[in-house]
């Protein structure tokens, strides 16, 4: 009997101790021919027992890299993709750099301040304008999420007068539900669901009652003399 203790690492869990065995022996084959036949068979194999890989772009090229790494990088076979190393690997990818940019505007944010320079470098007048009315219906949004009230019209106009020197100006009502609204129609709808469930639960009690001959909530039992 063999276990688990006296065996080899297993390279690559998700293929199994069988492939991996015949990974092994394929090493041992001398006849180069012979050795890339059994090596093409080994990676059908693998895409049968992982057919998950088949959604993945380039799957083979996956394929034949678990190969080479199940192999620990001495097999000796002829490959339709580049011969990984073990210092490929290795390598960690370039650390993608934080962009760093500062906002005029933090509260409303970058992504706003790009939507307001493309606005401003507009020709057309009616995109303008619905440039203007979108920015509008934004900054309301976003000023009724952070201060939880309603904010006039005006005093997005203003703040947008100063944004962009008065370049822009709405012409639509920007319609934003106010967030304390919200809250009372929850509260109210939350309060109308307790007392429809408290006058249901005490008629299903009056009813049990009846059921069991209580009158009233008392139950007295005759005495029979």
């Amino acid at each position: 009997m063999e276990y688990n203790t006296t065996r080899n690492h297993l390279a690559m869990r998700e293929y199994g101790r069988h492939v991996q065995k015949m990974v092994e022996h394929i090493l041992t084959i001398e006849d180069p021919e012979r050795r890339q036949k059994n090596t093409e068979a080994v990676i059908e194999l693998m895409g049968f027992l992982n057919p998950h890989l088949k959604n993945v772009e380039d799957f083979r090229h996956k394929l034949w890299d678990h190969l080479f790494l199940i192999a620990d990088f001495k097999i000796d076979v002829e490959s339709p993709y580049p011969t990984p190393t073990r210092e490929t690997l290795r390598a960690k990818p370039q650390p993608i750099p934080y962009p760093k940019r500062s906002s005029r505007f933090s509260h409303l944010g970058k992504n706003l301040e790009d939507v307001i320079t493309k606005a401003l470098a507009e020709q057309d007048p009616d995109k303008r304008q619905g440039f203007a009315n979108a920015i509008a219906y934004y900054m309301k949004l976003a000023y009724n999420n952070w201060h939880k009230e309603v904010v006039h019209d005006d005093a997005i106009q203003s703040e947008l007068n100063s944004i962009t020197d008065g370049q822009l100006e709405f012409t639509n009502t920007p319609y934003v539900k106010a967030y304390r609204m919200q809250q009372e129609n929850t509260k109210s709808n939350f309060g109308k669901r307790n007392k429809y469930q408290q006058r249901n639960g005490n008629t299903n009690n009056n009813n049990g009652n009846r059921r069991n001959g209580n009158s009233g909530g008392n139950n007295f039992k005759k005495k029979r003399f």
